[in-house]
């Protein structure tokens, strides 16, 4: 007989053997880690119902602070009245906003708002060295940024590597 659970992580069942039962392992679908229970019945473990309400609340706040975020990576400092506007050379650009950036152009892109991303990709090329290394770090993090975390990690490592590539 085996172990039958869900993944917490996907929602697809899963099916493991009995010598399974107590340990962690892999769900074979989204390669998360889950915990495999001891059962002493043959019941199959039923999940909760899932309460509609508490999941649209909680869809709309993810919604809200994603628009809030991508609203602060938009600001960028005016130019005071009066003053002249300086020219950008690709060495007066700061890591803190290249980073930015990089992933404003990340998120525009899995938002598909493709021409706003090649325009911020457009300001991202001229500094390809420095937005390699950040696509890079960004790739192998284990925790993504804030404003990437709800891209799915095969999605966002796609993006990455397209946006990579773009710019070099």
């Amino acid at each position: 007989m085996s172990i039958q659970l869900h993944c917490e992580h996907c929602g697809k069942k899963i099916e493991a053997p009995d010598s399974a039962g107590g340990k962690w392992g892999k769900c074979p679908s989204c390669h998360n880690k889950v915990y495999v229970p001891g059962t002493s019945t043959d019941e199959e473990l039923t999940l909760m119902p899932i309460d509609e309400n508490e999941e649209q609340r909680k869809k709309q706040l993810l919604d809200e602070t994603h628009k809030l975020e991508f609203d602060i990576l938009l600001e960028r400092e005016a130019p005071e009245e009066g003053a002249a506007t300086k020219q950008v050379q690709p060495a007066e650009v700061s890591g803190k906003g290249l980073m930015k950036d990089v992933i404003l152009c990340l998120r525009q892109m899995a938002d598909s708002q493709l021409a706003e991303a090649e325009q911020t990709m457009n300001f991202i090329t001229p500094h390809k060295t420095q937005a390699v290394k950040i696509l890079d770090r960004i790739g192998l993090s284990e925790i993504p940024e804030p404003e990437l975390a709800d891209i799915k990690p095969q999605v966002l490592s796609g993006l990455i590597r397209t946006l990579r590539s773009n710019i070099s």
